[in-house]
């Protein structure tokens, strides 16, 4: 039997994106041979998906769709990252958001019981692609835009997705927003938004941040004080209220106002947010597998 090396394994993995253990079967079941045991990892049954799917799937790629007045965003997750670069991935994720967009689904269960182009449903799909590639993957999430008017999506580095809908305005100043959007985050649209809950927060912190000087002020100048911190704050957590990044003299809402346009609606999505991530040594946890 050819000698396996721990490289050998992460070689294979990384070209396959299938499980450590897989590759290190397929290279020892293929005399070490890395194209044939690539062949037969391809091979491989649709019984080892149900195996994958208790793993941690906080990787992967945001993908998007737009035409007849909408546009959707799709998360699907992987294990890895080099996963997300693989072209079996990405070619699924494109037509899932693409499944999305003509389907009108409206949830990611909907979604999955949608017709995938190449047969059957997206969710007998996505266990097909586990099989093939060897790691948990995951139709996730998914946003919908539909307006008469503009709207954009913006995709930054394949893990940032946004859509942006605007009343009046043009296609460049909904993707400047949507870009805006995916580099700010902000939490609300207006101030208006913005909870009571949250205000109230603020606004103790605020004080609680004064010295007594301050505090002793008449009544009025120190509801004046505190009520520009909060407004500040207000500005910050806000779509409206913060600086545009393409020109950071105006806020967004000054850009708005200047095409004579209005935010209908923003959705945002991020690879993996909400997900507890394992963070692992790869090539280390490649030789311990390799040593047991």
């Amino acid at each position: 039997m050819a000698d396996i090396s721990a490289q050998l394994v992460k070689e294979l993995r990384e070209r396959s994106g299938a499980g450590m253990m897989e590759c290190k079967k397929a290279l020892v079941e293929n005399n070490g041979d890395i194209e044939v045991a690539m062949e037969w990892l391809r091979k491989s049954g649709l019984a080892k998906a149900d195996k994958k799917a208790g793993r941690v799937a906080a990787e992967g790629r945001i993908f998007s769709a737009q035409g007849n007045g909408g546009a959707v965003l799709v998360e699907v997750n992987s294990e890895t990252d080099f996963v997300a670069k693989n072209p079996d991935f990405v070619t699924f994720g494109n037509n899932v958001a693409d499944v999305a967009l003509k389907s009108g689904a409206q949830d990611v269960d909907a979604l999955k019981a949608a017709a995938y182009p190449a047969g059957g449903t997206i969710e007998e799909a996505t266990k097909g692609l586990v099989a093939t590639i060897g790691e948990n993957i995951q139709v996730r999430r998914m946003a919908r835009a539909s307006h008469d008017g503009v709207i954009a999506s913006y995709i930054h580095g394949g893990r940032i997705g946004v859509l942006v809908a605007l009343k009046g305005g043009s296609e460049d100043l909904a993707k400047g927003i949507a870009m805006h959007v995916a580099a700010m985050n902000p939490a609300y649209v207006r101030a208006e938004d913005v909870p009571a809950e949250f205000l109230a927060k603020e606004k103790d912190i605020a004080l609680s941040q004064m010295s007594e000087k301050e505090k002793a002020k008449p009544a009025e100048i120190l509801e004046k004080i505190v009520g520009g911190k909060v407004s500040k704050i207000i500005s910050e957590v806000t779509l409206l209220g913060q600086p545009y990044v393409l020109d950071t003299n105006v806020t967004v809402g000054d850009a708005l106002k200047k095409e004579g346009a209005d935010v209908i609606s923003v959705a945002r999505l991020a690879v993996g947010e909400g997900i507890e991530k394992v963070q692992e040594d790869y090539l280390a946890e490649v030789q311990k597998a390799m040593q047991g």
